[in-house]
């Protein structure tokens, strides 16, 4: 067969059919070029969910009439001139596909105006087919008019769903617009009728992050602040106990682009470890910003993904910055969150969801390079010196909890009791602390106390589980991972990418208990494991760790193997049910809550407390009615 050159209507055609997905596609790529020419009003008119008309309105520079066809040409572009601006790329677009491609699959018009024009220019295409540029009366800025997407090529239109459907996609992308640029204002109408409306506004101070995820996230999120290593990482993060059953509140923003990253993906999964529920997702709305030097975004034409030059060191710096946000997660503490008009505290919330605080946090966090950041959290001091807890108090706090004084390993891993005082004379001799303090024993199971805005009940076991796998944990960090040689080395067959990793990463892996050498092109000798645990299936866990590692640059699960014994040992050495406790070992237990990391949760990502303020039980007795 004769090679051809191919016309250019085919050309675009087949290059829509990567930038050119759905409706949702076009929507992106006119309103990222709208946001590109400086819009600060974008009007988004829908007929049919997209298929039949996609009308996008902007306030932007425009357009002069003798660069409209120019506009329209493959890879003509305004935002880059060579590679070097290729790597410094700060614009949504940069590729100069999408108007020609969306032009070769529609009926297309192009209409702008200049601020310093008479009036303004358009020019038609019909499936690629170029038309005049004649004049048009418009205002300032740019109109693109999509109508009969995919009527010349029937193949890619019978793909589309349904109308509702087609129109969720742009909705869930201007979702996650909305968010990236709250100084925008939205307006999106479908079939002649107004359907939403983003105000323009500061997300972190106005209501742009209730409306547009729903006040039960803006409640009870945390900011997140932090800046180091040239990177700065800032949003939210949803509590634990707001966990979802799929990934649709997830918003990661790359120097303002969203994107899908899975290493950032995988770096919040871990810093969430073990307060996540099995099966539950988190919920993130997260912005890293770096230097564009450092992130190629020329991966793939619809630029949902990125590449990182230092991919490990951006694993790290998500994951440390995560988990140090999750763990000042205490009992009763209650996070600083959005203000949203009207919003109302939601009856019976759960592991510290507070109600909005209002204002919320400036946006103009901390950007400094010490590494210092801020997480949204309130603080409170006890006046009372937290009970029990300490490694020399455990076998005396234990004698007085159980029946029997606690094992050596409880002693030595510092397992809390809850031995203490018992109420103070008055709230006001020394505050009231934000879980109050214990009134009553229900059923043997929860403690109930009253605190200054209500009721607040917690499940005692699962408390004083976290509260033991916390000292646990801290007590075997303290000393860290010994490695236990073994008598017989293991002969383990692996395949090539694997003994590679194996031997690049050879000082990581000590540091994780193992001492490894390469035995052949696809063979490792295994000469020592980790001493703690030395009875879990050390192939099949090398073969975990080797895998991370070459995927992310580092493993946890070492950490993850270790802390799921640690938290077997902590639930067998907490308080069971039907145990009876004094006021005093109820308030102790309640002290050690508000001074543990991640105490909101159990080892397994249950809630361990639950808040009903006053104004909660009012209701329920319709007082004031």
């Amino acid at each position: 067969m004769a090679i051809r050159q191919l016309p250019e209507i085919l050309i675009n055609q087949i290059a829509a059919g990567e930038v050119v997905e759905r409706p949702a596609s076009v929507v992106k790529e006119l309103v990222e070029n709208a946001l590109d020419a400086g819009a600060t009003r974008v009007d988004i008119e829908l007929e049919e969910g997209g298929v039949r008309l996609i009308r996008i309105r902007d306030n932007g520079g425009g357009i002069s009439p003798d660069e409209l066809p120019l506009a329209v040409s493959r890879h003509a572009t305004s935002k880059i001139a060579s590679l070097d601006d290729l790597e410094t790329v700060a614009t949504l677009g940069f590729r100069g596909e999408a108007l020609p491609s969306i032009a070769s699959v529609s009926r297309f018009t192009l209409i702008s105006r200049r601020p310093d024009a008479e009036h303004g220019f358009a020019l038609e295409i019909d499936g690629g087919r170029l038309g005049e540029v004649i004049p048009r009366a418009h205002a300032p800025g740019t109109t693109v008019e999509v109508r009969e997407l995919f009527f010349n090529v029937p193949a890619r239109r019978k793909f589309l769903r349904a109308e509702r459907t087609e129109l969720g996609h742009i909705e869930e992308w201007l979702r996650s617009l909305a968010l990236a640029r709250p100084d925008v204002e939205l307006r999106v109408s479908h079939n002649g009728k107004p359907s939403r409306r983003y105000k323009p506004g500061d997300l972190y101070s106005d209501a742009r992050l209730g409306e547009t995820l729903g006040d039960d996230f803006a409640r009870q999120a945390l900011r997140v602040d932090h800046s180091g290593a040239g990177l700065r990482l800032h949003g939210w993060v949803a509590q634990p106990h707001y966990s979802r059953a799929s990934t649709d509140q997830q918003y990661l923003y790359v120097n303002g682009r969203s994107v899908r990253d899975r290493s950032v993906a995988h770096a919040v999964k871990m810093a969430y470890g073990d307060v996540l529920f099995h099966g539950r997702q988190p919920a993130y709305v997260l912005f890293l910003e770096l230097d564009p030097a450092r992130v190629d975004v020329n991966v793939h034409p619809a630029k949902h993904e990125v590449r990182f030059r230092e991919a490990r060191l951006i694993h790290d710096f998500v994951y440390r910055t995560l988990q140090d946000a999750l763990a000042h997660t205490r009992a009763g503490v209650t996070p600083n969150s959005i203000g949203s008009e009207g919003a109302t505290d939601m009856g019976g919330t759960f592991g510290g969801m507070g109600s909005l605080a209002g204002s919320g946090a400036p946006r103009d966090g901390s950007t400094s390079g010490s590494g210092n950041g801020t997480y949204g959290y309130a603080s409170w001091t006890p006046s009372q010196t937290p009970l029990g807890l300490r490694v020399d108090e455990a076998r005396a706090a234990y004698s007085a909890l159980y029946a029997a004084p606690p094992s050596s390993a409880q002693q030595s891993a510092g397992m809390p009791s809850m031995a203490g005082t018992g109420l103070p004379a008055t709230a006001e001799d020394s505050g009231v602390p934000p879980l109050g303090y214990a009134i009553a024993q229900l059923h043997g199971i929860y403690i109930l106390a009253e605190n200054a805005e209500g009721l607040i009940v917690v499940d005692m076991h699962a408390a004083h589980e976290r509260i033991g796998y916390e000292r646990l944990k801290n007590a075997h960090d303290s000393i860290g991972l010994h490695a236990q040689p073994l008598l017989v080395p293991i002969t383990l067959a692996v395949g090539e990418r694997e003994a590679d990793t194996a031997e690049r990463e050879a000082e990581t892996l000590a540091t994780l208990g193992f001492e490894i050498t390469r035995a052949g092109p696809q063979s490792l000798h295994v000469r020592s494991i980790p001493a703690l645990l030395a009875n879990a299936e050390p192939e099949a866990l090398l073969r975990d760790v080797l895998g991370d590692l070459r995927e992310h640059g580092q493993s946890r699960r070492i950490a993850s193997a270790r802390d799921e014994l640690l938290s077997t040992m902590a639930c067998h050495g907490a308080v069971r049910a039907n145990r009876r406790l004094t006021v005093p070992e109820m308030n102790a237990l309640l002290r050690d809550m508000e001074a543990t990391e991640r105490s909101g949760q159990c080892n397994h990502g249950r809630p361990t407390w639950a808040r009903f303020t006053l104004s909660d039980i009012d209701r329920w007795f319709l007082r004031g009615r």
